[in-house]
């Protein structure tokens, strides 16, 4: 089974990779001091577990979790007993080791993670293939005074909440509507927008630059909230 390791400590990693190597059939093919950095690589790759650190800076484990396309066998590591219950709420959280841990501690870890995998029958997963995808316009009206305006999807920069109205800010203009942010947010393409706060949608593909806990568009910075931003990064195309 591979396994990689992500913990900003270098002692905890180190620990764990001991207690791997005492397993033949465990192997650690990458360590990685932060979430970032492991996201990357799992945009490549995947692998069977992932002992994953929840105290972390910038980027917990609880927000890793939430970036993860796939469901390998998680084993959450920390110092602090206080989270078990919050861990046992993701399904793949197989379970939940308090630094520091023992080969013993570990060993019964490895026995359950074997348990599992052996009780599950022979499955295939491939990709859905949706011949009949619904085909994506590339525009939008708004009514402005009782004037209906056409709006090219890829000329929005973002849409902001202002009470009861939203902005939408294009290349060129600023229009004001009587909605809500929920409403406009049907009405567009999830490939290319996506909430990043309770109050802004922007257009992915207009992204300058992302720096802690907002996004500049054009000249704007967009504020980033905590729930939203594991979404974020995953779409993002790290390199």
């Amino acid at each position: 089974m591979n396994c990689i390791i992500i913990d900003d400590e270098s002692l905890a990693r180190l620990v764990i990779t001991k207690h791997c190597s005492k397993f033949p059939n465990l192997d650690v093919i990458e360590e990685f001091s932060n979430a970032i950095d492991a996201i990357k690589f799992l945009n490549k790759e995947t692998v069977d577990i992932i002992f994953l650190d929840i105290h972390m800076p910038g980027f917990t484990g609880f927000d890793f979790l939430q970036t993860l396309r796939y469901d390998p066998y998680i084993v959450l590591t920390t110092s602090d007993k206080s989270f078990a219950s919050d861990a046992y709420e993701y399904e793949i959280v197989i379970d939940y080791l308090v630094k520091p841990v023992t080969i013993d501690r570990f060993e019964k870890t490895i026995k359950k993670i074997e348990k599992a995998k052996s009780s599950l029958t022979t499955t295939v997963t491939s990709p859905v293939n949706n011949s009949e995808e619904s085909e994506v316009g590339d525009e939008l009206f708004i009514n402005i005074d009782r004037r209906l305006i056409k709006i090219k999807y890829r000329d929005i920069l973002f849409v902001e909440a202002k009470g009861d109205y939203i902005e939408v800010k294009t290349n060129t203009e600023l229009y004001r509507v009587h909605s809500t942010l929920k409403k406009i947010k049907e009405k567009l393409p999830e490939q290319l927008f996506q909430q990043v706060h309770r109050s802004y949608i922007i257009n992915f593909s207009k992204i300058v630059d992302i720096e802690d806990n907002s996004i500049l568009i054009e000249k704007s910075v967009i504020p980033i909230s905590r729930a939203n931003r594991p979404e974020i990064m995953r779409r993002l195309n790290l390199l």
